[in-house]
């Protein structure tokens, strides 16, 4: 029987290059977006990652974005490396497990499901989620937020609809939004990868892959899930086209010390 894996990834910076508000704040002129998020931030006004829907429902200079802002940003989105061909590869079944591939993300799902367009099905993509005023397009609630404890939310709610079992979830974030659901899946025997280097995530996650190609988050999800040695990934890559050129796996130890003001005597 084929064993059924849930597998879930964050957008902004994780699939991406670029932050969502930011290229939105630049296709409106808006300046300063980051001091913004930075101040909601401070003051744990809103969950983390939720900063941009909460400027779209309550900032005077995001008041005007309307739908077609948010999906012509989805447009001028970077994407990372072989987004398409990650999406491709779960789709099919490897040594007898099959995959299911989710978007879920605190950016606008507009802004997602427009920069996945035919690479994943936008019902697969799950963002904040707004209503319209008919009247005038302009943005009136915040129906849905999956940020913080909403992406376990729409986690739990996929596990339940796929029926699959908490201990074949992977999850991979790559940011401070991601600790919660990080936890969560760790806390049920799941697998959960960190795309940076940002420190809140990779002392959570089980395993930390850094590059520019989408395709790297395959490596511990062949290795430790499909126990696949380095031969065989390599072959796969090849299939597509690609050759590993450099594969480097190091151990990092975060230390700070505090040097005592003055010197022991």
């Amino acid at each position: 029987m084929t064993r059924r894996y849930l597998v879930a990834s964050d957008f902004d910076r994780t699939l991406s290059f670029n932050d969502s508000g930011i290229l939105l704040s630049e296709l409106l002129g808006v300046p300063e977006f980051e001091a913004k998020v930075a101040g909601l931030a401070k003051i744990s006004l809103v969950q983390q990652g939720a900063e941009l829907a909460y400027l779209l429902r309550h900032d005077p200079e995001f008041r005007r974005v309307r739908y077609h802002h948010l999906a012509e940003v989805g447009r001028r989105v970077r994407l990372k490396k072989n987004v398409a061909v990650l999406a491709d590869v779960l789709r099919t079944e490897l040594d007898g497990c099959g995959f299911a591939f989710f978007v879920i993300s605190a950016a606008p799902k507009e802004v997602a499901a427009s920069a996945l367009d035919g690479i994943v099905p936008a019902d697969h993509v799950f963002g904040t989620e707004f209503e319209y005023e008919p009247s005038t397009g302009e943005i009136c609630a915040i129906r849905r937020a999956p940020a913080g404890y909403g992406k376990v939310a729409v986690l739990n709610e996929l596990q339940a609809a796929l029926q699959t079992r908490p201990d074949r979830t992977v999850y991979i974030g790559d940011g401070s939004s991601d600790l919660y659901v990080m936890q969560h899946v760790n806390s049920r025997e799941g697998y959960t990868i960190a795309v940076s280097e940002a420190k809140d995530v990779t002392r959570i996650a089980r395993r930390t892959v850094l590059s520019d190609n989408a395709l790297s988050v395959l490596v511990p999800i062949l290795e430790d899930i499909l126990g696949w040695d380095a031969p065989r990934i390599r072959e796969l890559f090849s299939s597509f086209g690609l050759t590993l050129q450099e594969w480097d796996k190091v151990r990092t130890d975060w230390l700070t010390f505090h040097e005592p003001l003055v010197p022991p005597a």
